[in-house]
């Protein structure tokens, strides 16, 4: 077993990328100008991440504005990637204590890392949102408290898994296209592999489109059901080792990923990159693993021409859970009070609400989720499909995985090697070693 402790200063800010560097802060924690007077609204700025429709909280903050003509929302989604380009650039802003939003989102992923600093930011429990505690599950709660006892985040979505699929592209292939008989055909991954078989033996050209995106999606659906099954647990244990080359999770999905790359099912696509976005847009794959939050990554991508093309379905293995988000206030903001509000209202009922209309992400919130507006909602975009009713199936029995401090390096850096692999540049005989290596070097 591999025992790195979790310990120092994380690399990543000292790693910022020029694309992040260049993204346009407006944060009112920074020194673009003097403090409102009393004669302004307040501006609260929010920054989030993530592709197509991301957070959706385009309603919800005009509705906030609207009704609240002293407290105004600035909603800006600065990009659709979080590891690699908005988190390091969040954690140099934190660090200079200046230019962050007054509310930042942050991904379930880097909440380890977000804990262990206190420091940047604000104890939500001194303006009321303590009393939230009921609203949420009890890991989706705790996982905002911070290792001094202090309410620092409240969640936002939660990722219960399904499988996208085309179904114009199921039907040139022969394969059924009703949802329920397409979920039928694929109680385990060896059945999805064998429908994969089939529907690459329908579409044998070599510009033809490929039965998966490529091996991000796959890994990430395939290590969150094995977690659960392994201890719950990924790269990092509770004890806060290392244990990326002694968990069976790990090597599953790797090995999975592996066997479809192979097998020539993948169309060898990064996730969150424009050709991935452009091959969603375009047909070039015919299925992805879908957390509820990536249906508004992919009908924003598609946009209104893939509207009726695409479907929903149970995913191969059984439920998991991927992804989810929080929101938080930085210490440097000068308007801490008024972010606090439009984070009880983001991450309230109503809030919640809202966004899943609009982006498809399913609520953390327990009366939101009771709500017969989440419960009888259907997804026009996706044929109508009834996503109320198939998210709230899939987070009913989840189990929460321990994400550690490194967790968002270590998997960046590991998802390279599978991209590397699928692709060619990684020898597969080599791969999984470098994929430790990758690991390891990144946990530091």
């Amino acid at each position: 077993m591999l025992n790195h402790r979790r310990r120092g200063r994380l690399a990543a800010v000292t790693t910022v990328t020029a694309a992040a560097l260049a993204l346009t802060s407006c944060g009112s924690g920074g020194t673009d100008g003097p403090a409102s007077t009393a004669a302004e609204p307040v501006v609260v700025t929010v920054h989030t991440f993530g592709g197509g429709e991301n957070f959706g909280y385009d309603k919800a903050a005009q509705a906030w504005n609207a009704a609240h003509p002293g407290i105004q929302i600035r909603y800006q989604n600065l990009t659709d990637r979080f590891e690699d380009v908005y988190l390091p650039q969040l954690l140099q802003r934190l660090q200079a204590g200046s230019g962050a939003a007054d509310v930042v989102a942050l991904d379930e992923g880097a909440m380890g890392l977000m804990k262990a600093r206190p420091q940047f930011f604000t104890d939500l429990g001194q303006y009321g949102l303590g009393g939230r505690k009921a609203d949420f599950p009890p890991a989706k709660w705790d996982n905002g408290v911070n290792a001094e006892g202090k309410l620092f985040a409240l969640g936002t979505d939660i990722g219960g898994m399904t499988m996208c699929y085309r179904t114009d592209l199921f039907e040139k292939a022969g394969l059924p296209t009703d949802r329920e008989e397409v979920g039928g055909l694929w109680p385990d991954w060896k059945s999805f592999m064998d429908v994969g078989r089939r529907f690459q033996a329908a579409n044998p050209g070599k510009d033809a489109p490929r039965f998966l995106d490529g091996p991000n999606t796959l890994y990430n659906v395939i290590l969150a059901q094995e977690a659960q099954r392994n201890g719950d647990i990924t790269y990092i244990d509770t004890s806060n080792k290392l244990v990326i080359d002694t968990n069976p999770a790990v090597k599953t999905a790797f090995d999975t990923v592996r066997s479809f790359s192979e097998a020539g099912l993948t169309a060898k696509l990064a996730s969150f990159t424009p050709p991935w976005n452009a091959a969603i847009k375009k047909g070039g794959f015919a299925t992805m693993g879908c957390p509820a939050w990536m249906l508004g990554v992919v009908s924003g991508a598609a946009g209104e021409p893939g509207k009726g093309k695409w479907d929903v379905a149970t995913v191969p293995g059984g439920a998991g859970n991927w992804g989810g988000s929080y929101l938080a206030v930085p210490r440097q903001s000068k308007h801490p009070k008024e972010a606090a509000e439009v984070v009880n209202y983001l991450t309230g009922k109503d809030g919640q609400i809202m966004a899943f209309q609009e982006a498809a992400a399913f609520p953390s919130s327990l009366p939101a989720q009771r709500d017969p507006a989440v419960g009888d909602l259907r997804n026009p975009f996706f044929n109508d499909a009834p996503t109320g009713r198939i998210f709230g199936a899939s987070v009913e029995n989840l189990q929460p995985v321990f994400l550690g401090e490194k967790h968002a390096q270590v998997k960046t850096a590991v998802e390279k090697i599978l991209e590397g692999m699928d692709q060619g540049s990684v020898p597969y005989d080599q791969a999984w070693q470098r994929f430790l290596d990758a690991g390891v070097k990144a946990a530091g």
